[in-house]
């Protein structure tokens, strides 16, 4: 009986390790609700930096460690852009975000596309949405979403590092509600 009980063992271990690293990424992806980062963001040369929350599915809330208190926020529908002096809001399907956001959508297309392994460290997953090119990029360890690449219609190179990663926080309610105009 102990002779069958360590085989079941050892198959289990063994299946489980052998696990795709895209099938661990999906499996990653399905347990988070939320998720709370730093950034750092590069748009064509220009580098911003602050701390997100998304929550699923295509919410976000962004503040951005500027003078001019810029913040991003999207409620699953729109997405507002509001500094000191400034208000832009958009659709969010218009928008590469409509993708990133959408978790369900990710992990479809995760699903239907070959991974490729940088440095063995990172995962990246490169597709094309409307007229936007999207790659998202893993982590090898943990299989945490550790930023992504967009070329936008209007050819803007947007690159976005997160780290300091934490998931499924207890979240205000208000906290995706879009701001008023100034």
């Amino acid at each position: 009986m102990k002779k069958y009980i360590f085989i079941i063992i050892i198959f289990f271990l063994s299946s489980k390790s052998s696990a795709s690293i895209k099938e661990n990424i999906v499996f990653n992806l399905k347990s988070i609700n939320n998720i709370n980062f730093h950034f750092e963001q590069n748009i064509n040369g220009k580098i911003e930096k602050g701390n997100c929350t998304i929550k699923y599915p295509k919410k976000i809330f962004c503040e951005y460690d500027l003078s001019n208190k810029k913040i991003l926020v999207s409620d699953g529908k729109s997405l507002v852009i509001k500094t000191t002096s400034s208000y832009y809001r958009y659709s969010l399907d218009k928008t590469p975000l409509n993708y990133i956001l959408n978790k369900e959508y990710l992990i479809k297309k995760i699903n239907s596309l070959n991974e490729r392994i940088i440095e063995n460290k990172f995962v990246n997953f490169n597709f094309f949405e409307e007229d936007n090119e999207i790659n998202i990029f893993f982590d090898t360890k943990n299989y945490h979403l550790i930023g992504w690449q967009t070329l936008d219609i209007f050819q803007n190179l947007s690159i976005t590092y997160i780290n300091s990663i934490i998931v499924n926080q207890k979240l205000k309610n208000n906290l995706f509600v879009l701001p008023e105009r100034n």
